[in-house]
């Protein structure tokens, strides 16, 4: 009998934890697709910073650009749909460079034969009514079809840019800088996951999926210079991004899980199915580092706002434990774990 083993190296196999967010899909971009490129030719924050996006020095200003697919399964679910995720995902990931008035958005469509075209136009119009909110717009774009069976349904690509006078990276933590969460967690992910397998619960589950350029514009204005460090937990939930954020910036994060907000609903899913909403992704929620002095009024801001009324102050960093993320239950503490990839995956 032959024995197999599991290949290794540049023989390794793409597996869907690699696209899912967490330690797995970090390793496949910093090893493989992001190696070799050269840094920017001007001053700026390129692809080896691993950031929400790129920002190059224009004169006295920042062009913020940045690019995403998405690929969720189901296409339409509770509380949004891929034309909604789209152009929220991409205006967010801008926001979290500091960079909430976007110029425009790019739309590429890549539609599998078969696709209904009443669905398109539902989702062409979600994406107007998301584009309103966020007040963007679309400005160009791509659309090609391929075979049936080549593909599931529909891929969309955004990209978008912006000017910032000032640039807020994932790596600007401190010590002593309070962390503060905009709302509650676990909403996409858990949304997701019931409409995907027919899950009966008693309660309904909505996506928190949102444009939130004008809640972190809110939180910008009230204190400037204040906010230290952005990130949006999204793939690999709130967990990923907070042990990417303490990584980059060499600090340890202290987090008091009784202030972290998660809805009774999630909570309660969550436990059936055995999983931590720690983990779960996200849509329309940001993760602030803020200085202490600032962190009450940025937090009053972002409450003040329609989609930050659930924002908690929900831990601080520390000079020590650097990249690791600590729990602390209110009866003891414990690591936090960042897992290999998203539980669910093409959630976005």
């Amino acid at each position: 009998m032959t024995a197999t083993t599991t290949p290794t190296g540049t023989d390794a196999i793409i597996s869907l934890r690699h696209g899912a967010g967490g330690r797995a899909m970090r390793r496949l971009i910093t090893e493989t697709l992001a190696a070799g490129f050269p840094p920017p030719p001007v001053e700026g924050i390129g692809l080896a910073a691993m950031d929400d996006g790129a920002a190059l020095r224009i004169g006295d200003r920042w062009l913020v650009v940045t690019t995403d697919s998405h690929v969720v399964h189901p296409v339409f679910f509770p509380g949004g749909d891929i034309g909604r995720l789209a152009v929220a995902g991409t205006v967010n990931d801008l926001a979290m460079m500091g960079a909430t008035t976007p110029l425009g958005l790019t739309c590429a469509v890549i539609l599998e034969e078969g696709f209904r075209k009443s669905d398109l136009e539902r989702i062409q119009r979600s994406m107007q009514e998301t584009c309103r909110e966020a007040g963007v717009t679309i400005v160009t774009g791509d659309t090609k079809v391929m075979g049936r069976g080549e593909l599931d349904g529909i891929v969309i690509n955004t990209t978008g840019v912006a000017l910032a006078d000032t640039v807020i990276p994932d790596a600007g933590l401190r010590p002593e800088d309070r962390i503060i969460l905009t709302g509650s967690i676990g909403d996409h992910g858990m949304a997701l996951m019931v409409k995907r397998h027919g899950l009966e619960i008693d309660a309904e589950l909505r996506s928190d999926v949102a444009p939130i350029n004008g809640l972190i514009a809110a939180a910008l204005a009230v204190a400037p210079g204040a906010v230290t460090a952005l990130k949006d937990p999204t793939r690999g939930g709130v967990s990923s991004a907070l042990h990417e954020m303490a990584e980059k910036s060499g600090v340890g994060i202290v987090l008091h899980e009784p202030r972290v907000p998660i809805s009774r609903t999630v909570r309660a899913a969550a436990e059936m199915l055995g999983l931590d909403p720690f983990q779960i992704a996200n849509e329309g929620k940001a993760i602030l580092g803020v200085r202490p002095d600032a962190a009450e009024r940025v937090l009053d801001a972002l409450r003040a706002h329609p989609l930050g009324e659930a924002a908690e102050l929900v831990g601080e960093c520390i000079g020590d434990h650097t990249g690791r993320v600590i729990l602390d239950t209110g009866i003891g503490r414990r690591l936090l774990v960042e897992s290999e990839g998203e539980l669910l995956p093409r959630i976005c």
